[in-house]
């Protein structure tokens, strides 16, 4: 593993930090020898499965936002999920709604820490494995954790976000 303890915190790494300890996690917050912007990067850095990425993914859902933690081996359905979660359409939005939301930049935006609770979908394909890694409010800050946790530290739903086979 490409990774090591943090010596200097970025502030949004403390907010992660403490809203995973408020929640009941006992997962600590590491940081990437190098920025990891893409599944492929992180899963190389952490020698771990690609599938083992939760991506953090925010969309604009009719004007709210909506954090999809999906699966690095796959891409969101967005009109799949749209119709799941009753929603006309999902857009990626731009940086600036990322962080007014959020509070952290795009490439590590975090499952938790945010100004506000954020409305999430935890990919079911995540279940697969017994750790994933999620961001953790910073480029290069990740965290190990489980997709019951997720659910569980997010109030989030469990819902399959990628393509359907055959379709």
């Amino acid at each position: 593993m490409k990774v090591r303890e943090i010596v200097s915190w970025h502030p949004n790494g403390l907010r992660v930090q403490a809203a995973l300890e408020a929640a009941g996690s006992s997962a600590r917050i590491v940081e990437t020898i190098e920025p990891s912007p893409t599944a492929v990067r992180a899963a190389a850095q952490l020698d771990i499965e690609i599938g083992q990425v939760a991506n953090s993914l925010l969309f604009d859902a009719d004007g709210e936002p909506l954090l999809i933690l999906a699966s690095g081996a796959h891409r969101v359905d967005t009109q799949r999920v749209a119709r799941d979660l009753g929603v006309a359409a999902l857009h990626r939005p731009g940086p600036d709604f990322v962080r007014e939301h959020t509070g952290q930049p795009i490439g590590g935006v975090a499952p938790l820490g945010h100004p506000e609770p954020v409305r999430t979908v935890i990919d079911t394909a995540l279940a697969a494995w017994p750790v994933v890694w999620a961001a953790g409010g910073h480029p290069r800050y990740v965290f190990p954790t489980s997709f019951e946790e997720l659910v569980r530290m997010t109030g989030g739903t469990a819902l399959a976000v990628g393509a359907m086979e055959g379709v």
